[in-house]
């Protein structure tokens, strides 16, 4: 009975817009009025315990860096690095696209903010070029999902948190599935691009630009090299990690590029403040959530409620695709890994499913929720930056999205992709 009244509580509260974090919360306590189980003092605890983690001090100085790099001009350069590679096939511009939304994402960690940092100089520059606006919008869109799959990214850095995960072996399991999904992306563009005659920007590939274009951008490509080495090597871990790419993006952005002042790294330290105080109140709860859902065993019974349908781990894995599919349309990325992630993930591991693949598929399943409306981070995002409707942006952007359901389906049904890379270079998962 408690249990019933503590979803519906929050399925209406989320349904009248009530702020995730506080729903969370009274649905918890109603649960106590209902039925004690526990005490207040107990929930109080869980909030505090589920946010008093060094680990979790990753996630603001990793937004903050995306932040850092975004107004100090590293997305230009990037973008330039990329057109200088492969901006001459057919279909370059769009491929460029997706090209700087993987090198961005490595920097920024963050799906929105690659959109906005790279989807500002691409969308114009692809219309000009004979882009579709609706398909150009759409693919920064659906390219920009790849910020939270390429690492560092704060999705995992929360999964990790919440599940007791390697961070490390989370970043570098990514690494092969953001390939996959960069791979399909560009495949589609360029037979769209072939499709209606989009060529590419005329210029001949010529090492010398290549090189020029890399110099520039010598301080901006150096960024992930020193986060990821930093944490691969040892020499840090991915906390540490996150506060370096701050201190460099802000170096850099100072005295290499000269194109941020110190009022405007003040300012985005306030912009941050605002964010992560309103992600750690959304956290809070829903880590506490977590811990009442432990204690009153709803993992178990969950588990078993799967496991007396199937044992056969590609089924069980279809099952959690097809839920987090439907829970990353309504709900946020961040309390849609705390909340779900314990219960999934005690499913998957009855089936033989590693927790550090099981945590590369998840993130990048909610990825795809950054483009399924009706919570549709990145299409808003876009659709801010070039007017479009909701309905006009989606009906151009579903075979993407669709591309992104394959990929999905492609890692989760072979674990090497993710797991691959730490066998080969002897990491512990």
């Amino acid at each position: 009975m408690g249990v019933a009244v503590l979803f519906i509580v929050m399925a209406v509260t989320l349904a009248i817009g009530v702020p995730i974090g506080v729903s969370l919360a009274l649905s918890m306590y109603a649960l106590l009025l209902v039925e004690p189980v526990t005490t207040s003092a107990f929930i109080a605890q869980s909030m505090y315990s589920g946010v008093a983690s060094f680990t979790m001090l990753a996630l603001p100085f990793f937004v903050l860096a995306g932040g850092i790099m975004d107004t100090g001009g590293i997305s230009k350069r990037i973008v330039s690095v990329a057109n200088a590679m492969i901006g001459n096939v057919t279909g370059g511009l769009g491929i460029v696209t997706i090209v700087a939304c993987m090198f961005f994402g490595a920097i920024s960690g963050s799906a929105p903010a690659t959109v906005a940092a790279i989807g500002a100089i691409m969308i114009p520059s692809m219309i000009i070029n004979g882009y579709d606006k609706a398909y150009a919008t759409g693919l920064v869109a659906v390219a920009g999902s790849l910020g939270v799959v390429v690492p560092p990214s704060y999705p995992m850095v929360i999964y990790g948190v919440t599940n007791n995960v390697s961070i490390s072996a989370l970043f570098m399991a990514g690494i092969g599935p953001a390939l996959v999904v960069g791979g399909v992306l560009m495949i589609f563009n360029y037979f769209y691009a072939k499709k209606h005659g989009l060529k590419g920007s005329g210029e001949k590939f010529h090492v010398k630009r290549l090189l020029k274009a890399i110099w520039q951008a010598k301080a901006a490509l150096l960024m992930p090299v020193i986060i990821l080495g930093g944490i691969y090597s040892g020499v840090f871990t991915a906390t540490e990690a996150a506060v370096v790419s701050v201190v460099y993006g802000i170096f850099v952005g100072l005295f290499v590029y000269k194109e941020i002042s110190l009022r405007k790294v003040i300012g985005l330290f306030k912009d941050n403040v605002a964010f992560i105080g309103g992600m750690m109140f959304t956290f809070a709860p829903a880590a506490a959530l977590g811990s009442v859902f432990s204690y009153l065993g709803v993992q178990k019974a969950i588990s078993s409620f799967f496991l007396g349908i199937s044992t056969n781990p590609y089924i069980v894995l279809l099952f959690v695709f097809i839920i987090l599919a439907i829970a990353g349309m309504f709900i946020q990325t961040t309390p849609c890994t705390i909340i779900l992630s314990p219960i999934l993930l005690a499913i998957v591991q009855s089936v033989g499913i590693n927790p550090v693949h099981f945590g590369v598929i998840m993130t990048l399943a909610l990825c795809i929720a950054f483009v399924t409306p009706p919570v549709a981070s990145n299409l808003f995002v876009a659709m801010t930056m070039t007017g479009l409707s909701m309905n006009k942006l989606v009906k151009i952007a579903w075979p993407l999205i669709v591309a992104l359901f394959i990929c999905l389906f492609i890692c989760g049904y072979i674990p090497q992709i993710s797991l691959g890379l730490l066998d080969l270079f002897g990491v512990p998962y």
